[in-house]
């Protein structure tokens, strides 16, 4: 009926606010909040309860509304029947009441404590089911491993919790007995009165009738008061999510950069957060305006942490990043990853049609099928699309039906496309070759220079194929710039880059550093 309608609709549109307020939260959050446990742990804890409790606390109040009414004629047919009667009624139900107390703050002392536990069994869950596990799951036998890891856990979870049902069921009992004593007590005197003939029997019947409907009510309402208790420290834990505050913010004055850029690390330390060893150590690097800068060095070096430094994920420790000159804290975040496109070294690879895929590298633009065409062909993935069954309108991925997967070098080029869609006066390209055969990265490597189009690159690789058609090649060890020069430069040094040559192979055969 209208009831039912009026409450579905209800339902869908709070659950559809609170996850709109999730939702915007986890866009606004500082990249660092995604490398804790601790943030999943609010984050899981949100969603979970952002399903249910708003719509469980309106329902809370409006069960204390109606107990309240209820009771409120209740206690006007007992009150003439001695007042001590309303306050005996009122002090059955005080047990009770501790009782739903006492049981909703262990009940949710409980889900903080095995929040960690529960997103395991859920991680372990989705392992058994995922694509992107069951070839490894096949191979190394470890569908049976994750299975029992998963039944243990949820074992756990399970005996914790009916070890909890079961306290707050002996605990109801007790204030239930309570209740019943008190009520018989009260059934007792009345009746003692109408056997000395001070009370008719309809008064009789009256009074019982009135007293247990308003030991029903008190029952509802204290029932009402302890969910009400438990939905708001529930929510709680949504609103400590919806509070945490980015560290990584515009400032007070934001300045406009030149749209040259030119790139400088001045003096740069950095290290993330939870850690002591640090990623960048004084680290200085200049990179002019249009030059195509490589950086090469071994895994550790904190290569990639120069792309999250440079994108204002995070903010230095010690030092100052540059854009045209102006520190990035002087600049709205917004402006300034407006003026950046960056491949990462590990794409999203999004399920949708090919040219969703790259059209989502510059959305402002709303790109056509020409300007995805460009980018498509800058990417030097002109055939990767030919191939498949709808061209640009192929849908990708597995996850919805009539999708087409691609290899990790379909992707890869897929997702370089998308950089290049947006024209930005900064490229940062991590790793765009690591996923190419020799054919394809030489192509691509062609064509590269054209692409850049005179603006300002950093290709962190570690192939020194692709690092030699750089204007400068820059050596990173432990956090800092060890050489500097181009390859033929590097090559007559013999230092870090000349020993990498020779390691990768004379024959150009080259793999990583």
């Amino acid at each position: 009926g209208l009831s039912g309608w009026i409450r579905t609709a209800q339902s869908e549109r709070v659950h559809d606010h609170m996850m709109g307020l999730i939702h915007r939260q986890c866009i606004d959050m500082d990249l660092a909040f995604y490398e804790t446990p601790e943030y999943f742990d609010h984050l899981h804890r949100a969603r979970s309860e952002a399903r249910y409790r708003p719509e469980a606390l309106l329902e809370s109040i409006g069960g204390l509304l109606q107990s309240s009414i209820t009771l409120v004629a209740m206690f006007a047919v007992l009150i003439p029947y001695g007042p001590w009667i309303v306050l005996a009624l009122v002090i059955s139900t005080l047990p009770a009441f501790a009782v739903a107390l006492r049981q909703g703050r262990r009940q949710h002392a409980w889900r903080l404590r095995t929040t960690a536990d529960e997103r395991r069994a859920w991680y372990h869950d989705w392992l058994l089911g995922a694509a992107e596990a069951a070839a490894e799951l096949r191979l190394f036998g470890l569908g049976e491993y994750f299975q029992s890891s998963y039944q243990a856990l949820r074992r756990r979870l399970r005996q914790q919790r009916l070890d909890l049902a079961r306290e707050q069921g002996l605990a109801q009992a007790r204030a239930g007995l309570v209740a019943l004593l008190v009520m018989g007590a009260a059934m007792f005197w009345m009746v003692w009165r109408a056997l000395q003939g001070q009370v008719t029997l309809g008064d009789l019947a009256l009074f019982y009738q009135a007293l247990s409907q308003g030991q029903s009510g008190m029952r509802s309402l204290v029932d009402s008061l302890g969910q009400m208790f438990v939905n708001m420290l529930f929510l709680g834990d949504l609103f400590d999510f919806l509070a945490l505050e980015p560290q990584v913010v515009d400032p007070a004055e934001p300045v406009s950069p030149l749209l040259t850029g030119a790139v400088h690390f001045e003096g740069v330390s950095f290290h993330y957060p939870g850690s002591r060893r640090l990623a960048l150590d004084h680290f200085d690097l200049t990179v002019p305006a249009g030059q195509i800068a490589a950086i090469v060095g071994p895994n550790g070096a904190g290569k990639s942490t120069l792309v999250k430094l440079l994108c204002r994920f995070y903010d230095p420790s010690a030092g100052r990043i540059a854009l045209d000159g102006i520190d990035l804290r002087q600049l709205r975040v917004e402006d300034l990853r407006r003026d950046l496109t960056v491949l990462f070294q590990e794409p999203v690879h999004y399920s949708a049609s090919v040219g969703e895929n790259i059209a989502l590298g510059d959305l402002e633009t709303r790109a056509g099928e020409r300007e995805i065409a460009e980018a498509v062909r800058a990417a030097s993935a002109e055939e990767i699309v030919a191939r498949l069954p709808e061209g640009q309108a192929t849908l990708l991925g597995k996850w919805f039906r009539g999708g087409t997967d691609l290899s990790v070098g379909e992707w890869q080029r897929v997702a370089l496309a998308r950089a290049f869609l947006r024209d930005a006066p900064v490229m940062i390209l991590d790793e765009p070759t690591s996923a190419m055969d020799p054919w394809a990265e030489a192509d691509w490597l062609e064509r590269f220079r054209g692409v850049a189009g005179g603006r300002t690159a950093i290709v962190i690789t570690h192939r020194l194929s692709t690092a030699m058609r750089a204007d400068v090649i820059h050596v990173m060890k432990e956090g800092r710039i060890v050489e500097s020069g181009s390859h033929e430069t590097l090559m007559s040094l013999g230092g870090d880059y000349a020993r990498s040559w020779a390691r990768q192979g004379a024959a150009g055969v080259l793999a990583s550093v």
